[in-house]
């Protein structure tokens, strides 16, 4: 993770948002999706973590978490880590990937320009936190990660993103289950 960038209260309230290398548009096809979402609902039952939205864009993911362990970045580094390595091996054995020399080509080349990686490269290192200390602040990141698809072009209304939690804002788990917020009236 980047110097630039910390979580400062270990049981704060976070957004943050994370890019693949070359913010290469990877999540394009079901199966990476679903590892996404697996992984979050891992961590969710088994790493502390506490999820009141998201939003998987195709080439980078913005979530308002909370580690009940107090271990925001040890929650994050794992699920990058781990989200990474089933990705790239979806990549590697999926026979429907018409990108994939050329997307493990681009992980690899960007694994060699860092001292840190032994062989693939897959997110960028900068998390971005932002702790969250209102109600209205919560709101406004939350609004954000929902908007997102829809200032990108993709959607027209928020709720019709298969992979945000505007959808479970309208009562629609059928892809995450997210904590209540109660914070927000």
């Amino acid at each position: 993770m980047s110097r630039n960038y910390k979580f400062h209260s270990k049981s704060g309230l976070y957004f943050v948002s994370f890019a693949t290398v070359n913010w290469i548009d990877v999540f394009t096809r079901q199966i990476y999706f679903d590892i996404l979402a697996d992984s979050v609902t891992y961590c969710r039952a088994e790493k502390g973590m506490e999820l009141y939205a998201y939003c998987f864009m195709p080439s980078h993911i913005h979530l308002v978490f909370r580690s009940v362990n107090n271990d925001p970045s040890g929650l994050l580094r794992d699920f990058k880590r781990h989200t990474a390595k089933r990705v790239i091996e979806g990549i590697e054995s999926n026979s429907q990937e018409s990108r994939k020399e050329w997307l493990l080509w681009m992980f690899e080349r960007a694994g060699k320009k860092n001292a840190t990686t032994s062989k693939y490269q897959f997110w960028q290192h900068q998390n971005k936190p932002i702790e969250l200390w209102s109600d209205h602040v919560i709101k406004q990141k939350i609004d954000y990660i929902h908007k997102n698809p829809v200032e990108t072009g993709f959607v027209t209304n928020a709720v019709d993103w298969k992979y945000s939690s505007a959808r479970n804002y309208q009562d629609d788990n059928t892809v995450l289950e997210i904590d209540a917020t109660g914070f927000l009236g």
